[in-house]
Protein backbone atom coordinates (compact mmCIF):
# COMPACT_ATOMS: atom_id res chain seq x y z
CA UNK A 1 0.00 0.00 0.00
CA UNK A 2 1.08 3.58 -0.55
CA UNK A 3 2.80 5.31 2.34
CA UNK A 4 1.94 8.78 1.02
CA UNK A 5 -1.52 10.35 0.62
CA UNK A 6 -2.82 9.98 -2.91
CA UNK A 7 -4.80 12.56 -4.90
CA UNK A 8 -5.64 11.18 -8.35
CA UNK A 9 -6.46 13.68 -11.07
CA UNK A 10 -10.17 14.37 -11.19
CA UNK A 11 -12.00 12.01 -13.55
CA UNK A 12 -9.03 9.66 -13.97
CA UNK A 13 -7.38 6.80 -12.15
CA UNK A 14 -3.93 8.28 -12.72
CA UNK A 15 -2.13 10.77 -10.54
CA UNK A 16 -0.30 13.65 -12.16
CA UNK A 17 3.49 13.29 -11.89
CA UNK A 18 3.74 16.85 -10.56
CA UNK A 19 1.52 16.09 -7.58
CA UNK A 20 3.30 12.84 -6.72
CA UNK A 21 6.71 14.46 -7.09
CA UNK A 22 5.74 17.38 -4.85
CA UNK A 23 4.68 15.05 -2.03
CA UNK A 24 7.75 12.89 -2.49
CA UNK A 25 10.04 15.92 -2.41
CA UNK A 26 8.54 17.01 0.91
CA UNK A 27 9.05 13.52 2.35
CA UNK A 28 12.66 13.36 1.17
CA UNK A 29 13.46 16.85 2.43
CA UNK A 30 12.04 15.93 5.84
CA UNK A 31 14.37 12.90 5.86
CA UNK A 32 17.41 15.11 5.23
CA UNK A 33 17.97 14.34 1.54
CA UNK A 34 19.69 17.44 0.16
CA UNK A 35 18.49 17.47 -3.47
CA UNK A 36 15.00 16.31 -2.53
CA UNK A 37 13.09 17.73 -5.50
CA UNK A 38 15.62 16.54 -8.07
CA UNK A 39 15.73 13.06 -6.59
CA UNK A 40 11.95 12.82 -6.44
CA UNK A 41 11.84 13.73 -10.12
CA UNK A 42 14.53 11.17 -10.97
CA UNK A 43 12.63 8.43 -9.15
CA UNK A 44 9.41 9.37 -10.91
CA UNK A 45 11.10 9.45 -14.30
CA UNK A 46 12.73 6.09 -13.63
CA UNK A 47 9.43 4.49 -12.69
CA UNK A 48 7.53 6.02 -15.61
CA UNK A 49 10.30 5.19 -18.08
CA UNK A 50 10.80 8.72 -19.37
CA UNK A 51 13.72 11.20 -19.30
CA UNK A 52 13.53 13.58 -16.36
CA UNK A 53 13.18 16.51 -18.73
CA UNK A 54 9.97 15.04 -20.18
CA UNK A 55 8.39 14.14 -16.87
CA UNK A 56 5.72 16.86 -17.15
CA UNK A 57 4.56 15.33 -20.44
CA UNK A 58 4.32 11.79 -19.12
CA UNK A 59 1.11 9.94 -18.41
CA UNK A 60 0.17 9.97 -14.75
CA UNK A 61 0.88 7.16 -12.31
CA UNK A 62 -1.45 4.20 -12.29
CA UNK A 63 -2.39 3.06 -8.77
CA UNK A 64 0.13 0.21 -9.08
CA UNK A 65 2.89 2.55 -10.24
CA UNK A 66 2.08 4.97 -7.46
CA UNK A 67 2.45 2.21 -4.88
CA UNK A 68 5.85 1.35 -6.36
CA UNK A 69 6.85 5.02 -6.40
CA UNK A 70 5.84 5.49 -2.79
CA UNK A 71 7.86 2.41 -1.85
CA UNK A 72 10.94 3.79 -3.59
CA UNK A 73 10.49 7.16 -1.92
CA UNK A 74 10.23 5.46 1.48
CA UNK A 75 13.47 3.59 0.84
CA UNK A 76 15.21 6.78 -0.25
CA UNK A 77 13.88 8.56 2.84
CA UNK A 78 15.57 5.77 4.81
CA UNK A 79 18.75 6.95 3.03
CA UNK A 80 19.20 4.05 0.65
CA UNK A 81 21.25 5.51 -2.23
CA UNK A 82 19.27 6.74 -5.20
CA UNK A 83 21.58 4.78 -7.48
CA UNK A 84 20.75 1.52 -5.70
CA UNK A 85 17.06 2.19 -6.25
CA UNK A 86 17.44 2.85 -9.97
CA UNK A 87 20.30 0.39 -10.48
CA UNK A 88 22.53 2.86 -12.28
CA UNK A 89 24.82 5.83 -11.76
CA UNK A 90 25.60 8.57 -14.26
CA UNK A 91 29.31 9.28 -14.75
CA UNK A 92 30.54 11.61 -17.48
CA UNK A 93 28.99 10.17 -20.66
CA UNK A 94 28.13 6.78 -19.18
CA UNK A 95 25.38 5.06 -17.24
CA UNK A 96 26.95 2.41 -15.01
CA UNK A 97 25.26 -0.49 -13.26
CA UNK A 98 25.74 -0.24 -9.49
CA UNK A 99 24.30 -1.80 -6.36
CA UNK A 100 25.25 -3.44 -3.07
CA UNK A 101 28.93 -4.31 -2.90
CA UNK A 102 30.35 -1.53 -5.05
CA UNK A 103 31.13 2.11 -4.34
CA UNK A 104 28.75 4.51 -6.08
CA UNK A 105 30.87 6.85 -8.24
CA UNK A 106 30.65 10.53 -7.27
CA UNK A 107 30.48 13.59 -9.53
CA UNK A 108 33.76 14.95 -8.16
CA UNK A 109 35.61 11.93 -9.51
CA UNK A 110 34.57 12.98 -13.02
CA UNK A 111 37.20 15.72 -12.71
CA UNK A 112 39.98 13.18 -12.15
CA UNK A 113 38.72 11.08 -15.07
CA UNK A 114 38.59 14.16 -17.29
CA UNK A 115 42.14 15.09 -16.31
CA UNK A 116 43.23 11.56 -17.20
CA UNK A 117 41.54 11.78 -20.61
CA UNK A 118 43.26 15.07 -21.38
CA UNK A 119 46.64 13.69 -20.31
CA UNK A 120 46.12 10.58 -22.40
CA UNK A 121 45.80 12.70 -25.53
CA UNK A 122 49.55 13.33 -25.28
CA UNK A 123 50.22 9.84 -26.63
CA UNK A 124 48.86 8.30 -29.86
CA UNK A 125 47.99 5.01 -28.13
CA UNK A 126 48.37 5.49 -24.38
CA UNK A 127 48.49 2.75 -21.80
CA UNK A 128 46.18 3.83 -18.97
CA UNK A 129 45.81 2.05 -15.62
CA UNK A 130 42.92 2.62 -13.21
CA UNK A 131 43.58 1.37 -9.68
CA UNK A 132 40.73 0.75 -7.19
CA UNK A 133 38.44 0.67 -10.22
CA UNK A 134 35.20 -0.26 -8.41
CA UNK A 135 32.34 0.02 -10.89
CA UNK A 136 34.83 0.89 -13.63
CA UNK A 137 33.76 4.52 -13.84
CA UNK A 138 37.19 5.99 -14.56
CA UNK A 139 38.51 3.16 -16.71
CA UNK A 140 35.41 2.92 -18.87
CA UNK A 141 35.20 6.68 -19.32
CA UNK A 142 38.79 6.76 -20.55
CA UNK A 143 38.15 3.83 -22.89
CA UNK A 144 35.11 5.57 -24.36
CA UNK A 145 36.72 8.98 -24.75
CA UNK A 146 40.14 7.73 -25.90
CA UNK A 147 39.36 4.92 -28.33
CA UNK A 148 43.07 4.38 -29.10
CA UNK A 149 43.95 3.80 -25.45
CA UNK A 150 44.69 0.45 -23.90
CA UNK A 151 43.01 0.58 -20.48
CA UNK A 152 43.60 -1.76 -17.55
CA UNK A 153 41.26 -1.68 -14.54
CA UNK A 154 42.42 -3.16 -11.23
CA UNK A 155 40.06 -4.09 -8.39
CA UNK A 156 40.52 -6.39 -5.40
CA UNK A 157 37.01 -6.77 -3.99
CA UNK A 158 35.15 -9.83 -5.38
CA UNK A 159 31.82 -8.02 -5.03
CA UNK A 160 33.05 -4.90 -6.83
CA UNK A 161 34.71 -7.04 -9.50
CA UNK A 162 31.35 -8.48 -10.50
CA UNK A 163 30.00 -4.97 -11.13
CA UNK A 164 33.19 -3.95 -12.93
CA UNK A 165 33.04 -6.95 -15.25
CA UNK A 166 29.35 -6.36 -15.90
CA UNK A 167 29.94 -2.73 -16.85
CA UNK A 168 33.02 -3.57 -18.91
CA UNK A 169 31.06 -6.17 -20.88
CA UNK A 170 28.20 -3.73 -21.41
CA UNK A 171 30.48 -1.01 -22.77
CA UNK A 172 32.35 -3.44 -25.01
CA UNK A 173 29.00 -4.61 -26.41
CA UNK A 174 28.16 -0.95 -27.07
CA UNK A 175 31.28 -0.63 -29.22
CA UNK A 176 33.86 0.81 -26.82
CA UNK A 177 37.34 -0.69 -26.83
CA UNK A 178 37.35 -3.54 -24.28
CA UNK A 179 38.98 -2.80 -20.94
CA UNK A 180 41.32 -5.31 -19.34
CA UNK A 181 40.14 -6.29 -15.85
CA UNK A 182 42.69 -7.46 -13.28
CA UNK A 183 41.74 -8.88 -9.88
CA UNK A 184 44.48 -7.70 -7.54
CA UNK A 185 45.31 -5.86 -4.33
CA UNK A 186 46.58 -2.43 -5.38
CA UNK A 187 48.95 -2.37 -2.39
CA UNK A 188 50.76 -5.53 -3.54
CA UNK A 189 54.48 -4.79 -4.05
CA UNK A 190 54.52 -6.70 -7.37
CA UNK A 191 51.32 -5.21 -8.77
CA UNK A 192 51.19 -5.34 -12.60
CA UNK A 193 54.85 -6.34 -12.77
CA UNK A 194 54.57 -6.92 -16.51
CA UNK A 195 53.70 -3.24 -17.03
CA UNK A 196 56.63 -1.78 -15.07
CA UNK A 197 58.01 1.31 -16.80
CA UNK A 198 55.36 1.19 -19.53
CA UNK A 199 52.30 3.05 -18.18
CA UNK A 200 51.53 6.49 -19.60
CA UNK A 201 48.65 7.50 -17.30
CA UNK A 202 47.85 6.00 -13.92
CA UNK A 203 44.64 7.05 -12.16
CA UNK A 204 43.34 6.04 -8.76
CA UNK A 205 40.31 6.82 -6.62
CA UNK A 206 41.30 4.86 -3.50
CA UNK A 207 39.60 4.53 -0.12
CA UNK A 208 40.76 7.70 1.61
CA UNK A 209 38.36 8.73 4.38
CA UNK A 210 40.13 8.64 7.77
CA UNK A 211 38.80 5.93 10.06
CA UNK A 212 36.21 7.23 12.48
CA UNK A 213 35.17 10.16 10.30
CA UNK A 214 31.44 10.85 10.21
CA UNK A 215 30.00 10.07 6.78
CA UNK A 216 26.47 10.38 5.37
CA UNK A 217 24.05 7.50 6.03
CA UNK A 218 24.18 6.48 2.37
CA UNK A 219 27.92 5.91 2.71
CA UNK A 220 27.87 4.48 6.23
CA UNK A 221 25.15 1.91 5.55
CA UNK A 222 25.58 1.08 1.89
CA UNK A 223 29.02 1.83 0.42
CA UNK A 224 31.58 -0.94 1.15
CA UNK A 225 33.75 0.17 4.07
CA UNK A 226 36.90 -1.06 2.34
CA UNK A 227 36.15 1.31 -0.55
CA UNK A 228 35.62 4.30 1.75
CA UNK A 229 38.00 4.23 4.72
CA UNK A 230 41.77 4.40 4.27
CA UNK A 231 43.16 3.67 7.71
CA UNK A 232 43.68 5.97 10.67
CA UNK A 233 44.81 8.95 8.57
CA UNK A 234 43.09 7.97 5.31
CA UNK A 235 46.43 7.44 3.56
CA UNK A 236 46.95 3.69 4.08
CA UNK A 237 46.26 2.87 0.43
CA UNK A 238 47.54 6.10 -1.10
CA UNK A 239 51.08 5.59 0.26
CA UNK A 240 51.74 2.24 -1.48
CA UNK A 241 49.93 3.42 -4.62
CA UNK A 242 52.31 6.38 -4.93
CA UNK A 243 55.29 4.08 -4.48
CA UNK A 244 54.08 1.49 -6.97
CA UNK A 245 52.99 4.08 -9.52
CA UNK A 246 56.57 5.35 -9.69
CA UNK A 247 57.62 1.86 -10.81
CA UNK A 248 54.81 1.40 -13.30
CA UNK A 249 55.01 4.80 -15.01
CA UNK A 250 57.34 5.43 -17.90
CA UNK A 251 59.56 8.54 -17.58
CA UNK A 252 57.22 11.45 -18.25
CA UNK A 253 54.13 9.36 -17.44
CA UNK A 254 51.57 10.94 -15.15
CA UNK A 255 49.72 10.02 -11.97
CA UNK A 256 46.39 11.34 -10.69
CA UNK A 257 45.05 10.26 -7.30
CA UNK A 258 41.87 11.41 -5.58
CA UNK A 259 42.05 12.21 -1.87
CA UNK A 260 40.06 13.47 1.10
CA UNK A 261 39.49 17.21 1.35
CA UNK A 262 41.74 17.19 4.43
CA UNK A 263 44.66 15.83 2.36
CA UNK A 264 45.32 18.88 0.21
CA UNK A 265 48.86 19.17 1.55
CA UNK A 266 49.47 15.59 2.74
CA UNK A 267 49.20 13.83 -0.63
CA UNK A 268 51.30 16.35 -2.60
CA UNK A 269 53.75 16.12 0.27
CA UNK A 270 53.97 12.33 -0.12
CA UNK A 271 54.58 12.73 -3.85
CA UNK A 272 57.35 15.25 -3.22
CA UNK A 273 58.93 13.10 -0.51
CA UNK A 274 59.03 10.07 -2.82
CA UNK A 275 61.58 11.84 -5.00
CA UNK A 276 60.58 10.23 -8.29
CA UNK A 277 57.94 12.80 -9.27
CA UNK A 278 57.92 16.33 -10.62
CA UNK A 279 55.27 18.86 -11.68
CA UNK A 280 53.30 18.03 -8.53
CA UNK A 281 50.00 19.88 -8.20
CA UNK A 282 46.78 19.67 -6.23
CA UNK A 283 43.36 20.30 -7.78
CA UNK A 284 40.03 21.42 -6.25
CA UNK A 285 36.61 19.94 -6.86
CA UNK A 286 33.64 21.97 -8.04
CA UNK A 287 33.05 23.19 -4.48
CA UNK A 288 36.61 24.46 -4.22
CA UNK A 289 37.78 21.73 -1.84
CA UNK A 290 41.14 19.97 -2.36
CA UNK A 291 40.23 16.78 -4.25
CA UNK A 292 43.00 15.19 -6.30
CA UNK A 293 46.75 15.41 -6.71
CA UNK A 294 48.74 14.95 -9.90
CA UNK A 295 52.39 14.50 -10.78
CA UNK A 296 54.72 13.41 -13.57
CA UNK A 297 57.30 10.66 -13.29
CA UNK A 298 60.68 12.36 -13.52
CA UNK A 299 61.82 12.37 -17.12
CA UNK A 300 65.25 11.09 -16.14
CA UNK A 301 63.65 8.21 -14.24
CA UNK A 302 65.71 9.03 -11.16
CA UNK A 303 65.10 10.16 -7.59
CA UNK A 304 65.34 13.85 -6.77
CA UNK A 305 66.48 15.38 -3.55
CA UNK A 306 64.33 17.75 -1.49
CA UNK A 307 63.26 20.77 -3.49
CA UNK A 308 60.21 22.78 -4.51
CA UNK A 309 57.39 20.48 -3.57
CA UNK A 310 54.12 21.29 -5.30
CA UNK A 311 51.57 23.88 -6.17
CA UNK A 312 47.82 24.27 -6.07
CA UNK A 313 46.23 23.97 -9.49
CA UNK A 314 43.17 25.90 -10.59
CA UNK A 315 41.38 22.91 -12.05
Amino acid sequence: MSTLPQHPSEGTKRERPSAAVARAARALAAAGVEAARAEAELLAAYLLGVPRGRLALADGFTPEQLDRFDALVARRADREPLQHLTGSAAFRHLELAVGPGVFVPRPETELLAGWGVEQGRRWPAPLVVDLCSGSGAIALSVAQELPAARVVAVEGSPAALSWLRRNAASRAAAGDRPVGVVAADVTAPDLLADLAGRVDVLLCNPPYVPAGAVVPPEVDRHDPADAVFGGADGLAVIRPVIARAAVLLRPGGVLGVEHDDTHGTAVPGLLAADGRYEAIADHPDLAGRPRFATASRRADGQHAGPGPAWQTASS
